[in-house]
C-alpha cells in the first residue's frame, strides 16, 4: 500500500469510526514526574519478601503493595514505628525497581466500610490518628530518599463524590482534627485530599511522588462498561470540577497531584462473565467505535481527562488473563485462573501499536496485578506458545529500553500513520485492524504494516514518524550520521538522558550523536525504529568512548518485529577491548532471513557508579 493511499485510509477511519473525537492538535498534557524517567514503565504487584520479580531475569521498572490499616506497626508484629515501610522500600530499590505504594487504608478505619467513607472524615479522632499514619508514611519515605510512588485511596474519590452529591465543600474534620501540620487547611472534603499534598510538604519528603485515584464510574455513569453511548467530556469535566480543590488546581499547599491512577478492571474479565454474567470484556480493534465496549473508548476517556486535567496517567493493578488460561480458579496449577485480553492488548503482536496508543492518551507506566484471589497471575501465565506469556514480552519491550514518552503538547507517531505532530488521533491505529477486530487469540494478530516503504534506498527512514536519513551527503555517507538531527534515535533506560546532535565530536562529517551518562548504575540504550537493514548484513557503529567512565559494556543489536517472532541479535562488548578517548568500530551481524524493517536497531550500555559522562555515536553503516 502506497503511502497517499495508506493516509487517506488512516484519514477515513478517524471519521468514520472514531468520529466523536476532535483534531486534538494540543497532543498530550502535563509534565512526565521525573520518577518516570520519561519512558513507559512497567511494574507488578509484589509482597514484601518476595523474589520471584527479582529471579524473573526481566528489568522491571516498578513493584507495587498495598498498604491498608495496620501497615505502620506490621499487623501487630512489629513496633508501630513505620518500618515495615522502610523495609519495603529498600528492599524493592535493591531489586532495581521503583516502590509504588497503593495506600488503601481509610476502608479499614473503625466506622463501617466504603459506604460510610464521608462518615469517617467527619470523624476528627479518626481523621488525627489516620493522617498520623500517612505523616510517618511520608517521613519513612523521605529518610529512604529514593523515589517513592505513592496511590492516594484507590475508589475512595468516587465515592466521595456520590456521598456529597458532588460537593467538595463537604465537611470533614481536617484542621479540626487537631493535627498542628493540617490547621490550615479546611474542614471539608477538599481538605481531606489536600492533606497528603501538606503533609508531604511539612514533612520534607520532596521524593515521594502523589498520584490520585480516578474511578471510571466517579460522575455516576459507569462509561466504559455500561452507559457507553454517552457523551464522554461532561461526564470528565463533571469529576474534574470536583477535584479542582482536591488538588488538581492550585490550592493552599502551594502543589498539586502529580499523576492520575486509573484500574481498567479489577478482575479477569471472564471470572465477571462465568461468576456473575456481566461482560467486562473490551474490543481490541483499532477501528472500534467510542461508543463501544473497547479499549478505544477507554483510551478516549484518558485522553479527555489528560487535555481536560493537565495530568498524566499510571494505569494500576491491570488484570493478568489471557485467552490460553483455563478459565478456573488459579490455585497455581499452569494455566490457571481466568481468560481477559489486557495483557494481549498491551503486549500482543501489534508491537509498540497500543503502548504507543496510550501513552499519546497520557498513560506514563502499565502496572499489572490480580484485584482478588484466584485470578490469573504472571507466575502461570503460560500462553499457547508454553511460554510465561507478561513476562516473556515485557522482557522483550524493557530490554531495550521500552517506550520514550511523548513531550507535552506532542503525540508519538504510530506504526503507518505517517503523522508525530500530535495533529491526528491517538488512539486511533492509523491502519485497518489485521485481526480484523478478534479479541479471541493470543497475540491478537499481526502487526500493522508501518514502514513497508522502507528499504528500499539503504537508509531513509521509513516514514513512521519522525527523522529522516542523511545518508549520501558528501561529508558523511553513513545511513545514520546526525548531521541533520538524532534522525530518530532516542534514549531508553535509567542511565541515558535524552540524546541530541553534538560539534564536538564527529567521525565523518561534522556532528555525531552525543549520548549522556547521568549518574544513574544500571542499563541505558540509544535506539532508533525501523531501519531498513537488510537480511544477513553487518551494522557498524563508530563510538567514542570517554576516559574514566563506569560503562562496563556495551552491545550493538537489533530486534526483529512479530514476523520474525521479535528475535534479537545482539553482540556484547567488554569496555576492555574498547580503547578509551577515540572511535571505536562495533558491529553485529543480522541473521539470515531476517526481516526489514527492523523494530529496533541500537546500542544497549551497562554502567555503574555515580560517573556522568557523554560517549558520542556516529557513522551507521551496514
Amino acid at each position: 500500500m502506497t503511502n497517499p493511499i495508506r493516509r487517506a485510509l488512516a484519514a477515513l477511519l478517524t471519521l468514520t469510526c472514531l468520529g466523536a473525537m476532535s483534531a486534538h492538535a494540543a497532543g498530550v498534557q502535563g509534565p512526565v514526574p521525573p520518577v518516570f524517567q520519561n519512558r513507559l514503565m512497567v511494574g507488578l504487584f509484589e509482597e514484601a519478601g518476595q523474589n520471584w520479580m527479582r529471579d524473573s531475569d526481566v528489568p522491571w521498572d516498578a513493584r507495587y503493595r498495598y498498604f491498608t490499616k495496620g501497615w505502620a506497626d506490621n499487623w501487630g508484629y512489629g513496633a508501630r514505628d513505620g518500618s515495615w515501610a522502610a523495609s519495603f522500600f529498600t528492599e524493592t530499590k535493591a531489586q532495581g525497581y521503583v516502590p509504588v505504594v497503593t495506600y488503601y487504608q481509610l476502608f479499614g478505619e473503625p466506622g463501617g466500610g466504603e459506604q460510610e467513607t464521608l462518615a469517617k472524615l467527619k470523624n476528627a479522632s479518626t481523621m488525627r490518628s489516620y493522617f498520623e499514619d500517612v505523616k510517618l508514611l511520608l517521613q519513612r519515605a523521605k529518610t529512604y530518599g529514593g523515589p517513592v510512588v505513592v496511590h492516594v485511596e484507590p475508589d475512595a474519590v468516587g465515592f466521595l463524590q456520590f456521598q456529597t452529591a458532588s460537593n467538595p465543600g463537604a465537611y470533614a474534620a481536617i484542621a479540626a482534627s487537631g493535627m498542628p501540620e493540617l490547621a490550615g487547611l479546611p474542614n471539608t472534603v477538599a481538605g481531606w485530599s489536600l492533606a497528603f499534598l501538606q503533609l508531604r510538604k511539612a514533612v520534607g519528603a520532596n521524593n515521594v511522588v502523589l498520584g490520585l485515584h480516578i474511578s471510571a464510574w466517579a460522575s455516576g455513569k459507569d462509561l466504559v462498561y455500561n452507559s457507553l453511548t454517552d457523551p464522554l467530556q461532561p461526564e470528565v469535566d463533571k469529576v474534574v470540577n470536583f477535584l479542582k480543590p482536591m488538588g488538581l488546581a492550585a490550592n493552599v499547599t502551594g502543589s498539586t497531584y502529580d499523576v492520575l491512577f486509573g484500574d481498567p478492571l479489577d478482575r479477569d474479565a471472564d471470572f465477571y462473565r462465568l461468576t456473575r454474567g456481566e461482560d467486562h470484556l473490551w474490543s481490541m480493534s483499532d477501528t472500534a467505535s467510542i461508543t463501544s465496549k473497547s479499549f478505544n473508548r477507554y483510551a478516549e476517556w484518558l485522553r479527555l481527562f489528560n487535555q481536560t486535567s493537565g495530568k498524566r496517567w499510571v494505569l494500576w493493578q491491570i488484570p493478568l488473563g489471557n485467552s490460553n488460561h483455563l478459565n478456573i480458579n488459579n490455585a497455581g496449577g499452569a494455566r490457571q485462573g481466568y481468560k481477559d485480553n489486557r495483557t494481549e492488548y498491551f503486549f500482543g503482536a501489534v508491537g509498540d501499536l497500543h503502548r504507543r496508543k496510550f501513552a499519546n492518551v497520557g498513560v506514563v507506566a502499565l502496572l499489572f496485578g490480580a484485584g482478588a484471589g484466584g485470578q490469573s497471575s504472571y507466575q502461570n501465565d503460560l500462553a499457547t506458545d508454553g511460554q510465561p506469556y507478561l513476562k516473556q514480552r515485557a522482557k522483550t519491550f524493557l530490554q531495550v529500553g521500552g517506550l520514550a514518552l511523548p513531550a507535552i503538547g506532542t503525540t508519538l507517531p504510530l506504526p503507518g500513520s505517517g503523522s508525530s505532530d500530535g495533529g491526528t488521533s491517538p488512539v486511533d491505529a492509523g491502519t485497518p485492524p489485521v485481526d480484523g477486530g478478534t479479541d479471541g487469540g493470543v497475540d491478537g494478530g499481526t502487526r500493522p504494516d508501518g514502514g513497508v516503504d522502507g528499504g528500499v534506498d539503504g537508509g531513509t527512514r521509513p516514514d513512521a514518524g519522525t527523522g529522516t536519513s542523511d545518508a549520501g551527503t558528501p561529508t558523511d555517507p553513513s545511513k545514520y550520521g546526525f548531521e541533520s538531527g538524532t534522525q530518530g534515535f532516542v534514549a531508553g533506560g535509567a542511565a541515558v538522558s535524552a540524546v541530541s546532535t553534538s560539534t564536538t565530536r564527529a567521525y565523518a562529517g561534522t556532528r555525531s550523536l552525543a549520548v549522556p551518562f547521568n549518574g544513574t548504575s544500571g542499563g541505558g540504550t540509544v535506539a532508533v525504529a525501523n531501519a531498513a537493514v537488510g537480511s544477513g548484513r553487518t551494522v557498524t557503529f563508530r563510538l567514542w568512548l570517554p576516559t574514566g567512565s563506569n560503562i562496563t559494556g556495551v552491545q550493538p543489536y537489533a530486534l526483529e518485529g512479530a514476523a520474525s517472532n521479535w528475535r534479537w541479535t545482539g553482540n556484547w562488548v567488554a569496555v576492555g577491548s574498547l580503547k578509551a578517548g577515540a572511535w571505536n568500530a562495533i558491529t553485529v551481524t543480522l541473521p539470515s532471513g531476517s526481516t526489514t524493517p527492523l523494530y529496533q536497531l541500537g546500542l544497549e550500555f551497562q554502567t555503574g557508579g555515580t560517573w556522568k559522562g557523554t560517549a558520542y555515536l556516529d557513522a551507521v553503516t551496514w
